[in-house]
């Protein structure tokens, strides 16, 4: 597990048999807005931060970073870790409105990439297309780029809102979800994007993450300032499956296992990180 905590405070965390225990904790001297574990290197993850910085960790050292990569001129608000094999690229969002492509073995970036015309808060790697990542911003609009071309390879005006979240599909390479401050989440097939596939409705104020399962191809979480996690079922008829309401702050961090089937994480501003397992996830779905 790996957590955001604070202002600048990166909090390392292990479960084991007699619970959690804090197993690491590193501090800077911004605030840290997302991280993202190596692929190749289970102690390494990057953080990105308000400063416009990204830094390179190591859990088993006891002082860090190990790198800084100082580019964006505002706060970079996401980072992702390429998941496909035979490439280790990071990729990196800001309020800068580029996205930044990184090779965490090179001081610098390899590309920049221009085109939105608001704040980017969310980019994320394909799970299937080497070298392919999606984006969203304020601008209201999901792009996807390929690494490989200049320029953004499909733009879909997704909401009528700043997009806060996007996330791809496990299971299907053209499927991606959008979640906006318009309070709803949106399904798109990247080969028809004239209509959602699907728009899934209940928060009531902005929807700030969103996540496909690990093991469900139709199953999906996000987490709202409404303070509520709600679990969905986009194949369904009624397809909310159930509302998480644990915390009394915004809840704006969200993440499902990749190792334990069902098991969930969430954090909001009340200071507070739930872990856990919804009903809904409990049995087979």
């Amino acid at each position: 597990f790996h957590f955001i905590l604070g202002c600048g405070t990166l909090a390392v965390l292990e479960q084991n048999a007699a619970g959690i225990i804090l197993l690491r904790s590193f501090d800077w001297n911004d605030g840290l807005f997302d991280v993202t574990w190596s692929e190749n290197n289970e102690h390494v993850l990057i953080t990105s931060s308000g400063d416009g910085s990204l830094q390179v960790w190591d859990t088993a050292k006891t002082k860090g970073p190990l790198q800084v990569y100082k580019e964006h001129t505002q706060e970079v608000y996401s980072v992702d870790w390429s998941q496909t094999r035979g490439e280790q690229l990071v990729v990196s969002g800001s309020w800068d409105q580029t996205a930044k492509l990184w090779d965490p073995a090179v001081g610098k970036s390899l590309c920049t990439f221009k085109g939105h015309e608001g704040v980017i808060y969310s980019t994320i790697w394909s799970p299937h297309i080497p070298g392919c990542f999606a984006s969203a911003s304020g601008d209201q609009t999901l792009r996807v780029w390929d690494v490989k071309a200049p320029g953004v390879r499909l733009v879909i005006p997704a909401h009528q809102a700043e997009i806060l979240s996007c996330d791809w599909c496990k299971y299907d390479e053209n499927l991606l979800v959008t979640g906006a401050v318009d309070c709803s989440l949106k399904g798109w097939d990247l080969r028809n994007v004239r209509q959602p596939v699907f728009i899934l409705l209940g928060h009531t104020y902005a929807i700030r993450r969103v996540k496909f399962s690990p093991f469900h191809a139709t199953l999906l979480a996000s987490c709202s300032y409404d303070f509520t996690v709600r679990f969905w079922d986009f194949s369904k008829p009624n397809p909310l499956l159930e509302t998480v309401e644990h915390h009394t702050e915004f809840t704006c961090g969200l993440d499902l296992s990749l190792h334990n089937r069902g098991q969930v994480v969430d954090c909001a501003w009340d200071e507070l990180i739930k872990i856990y397992t919804p009903s809904c996830l409990a049995v087979p779905v």
